[in-house]
């Protein structure tokens, strides 16, 4: 048996990078639109899908809360499209990420702590694990509507990955 404990840091645009995009507005160019009563930032994050694998589309998602410390029993990945997940909430979230590789790599997985007002972008193929919140939650969530099959699971049958609580 395998022993991980995962302890999720602090999310940045560069430690992310490897698996998608960190998307907030506090640092982007904005331009305001309706005679100055809104700001509007355009582009913040790169939407892709494979060619031909189907549209986007656009959900909530209402999340319940998890118990910690959380064991990661699995991880899953969207082989045609990016994920995008951004809190409606006051709350921020937790993701626990492992680069594209036919099955996660067990030594390279992370987490990270993602602050409110904060959203991320998985790139193609990303494994995560699904979403974790501390508290109820609601989020925009845009990914690929697909007549064909869009997530694949790699469960962990003899590694024991627990994630600690994310202060």
């Amino acid at each position: 048996m395998i022993n991980i404990i995962l302890k999720a840091k602090k999310i940045n645009n560069q430690n992310f990078k490897k698996f998608g995009e960190v998307i907030n507005f506090n640092n982007n160019k904005y331009k305001y639109i309706n005679n100055g009563f809104a700001k509007k930032f355009d582009d913040l994050a790169k939407i892709k899908t494979l060619k031909n694998s189907g549209k986007i589309k656009f959900s909530i998602f209402k999340s319940k809360p998890r118990k910690f410390p959380l064991k990661i029993e699995m991880l899953e990945r969207h082989p045609m499209a990016t994920q995008l997940f951004f809190p409606i909430s006051k709350y921020g979230f937790i993701v626990v990420v492992c680069a594209n590789r036919d099955k996660p790599i067990i030594n390279k997985i992370e987490s990270f702590i993602i602050p409110p007002n904060t959203g991320i972008n998985y790139k193609i193929g990303i494994w995560h694990y699904p979403l974790i919140t501390k508290y109820k939650s609601n989020f925009i969530v845009i990914d690929l509507k697909s007549l064909k099959k869009n997530i694949e699971i790699f469960k962990f049958n003899k590694q024991n990955i627990i994630l600690n609580d994310a202060k």
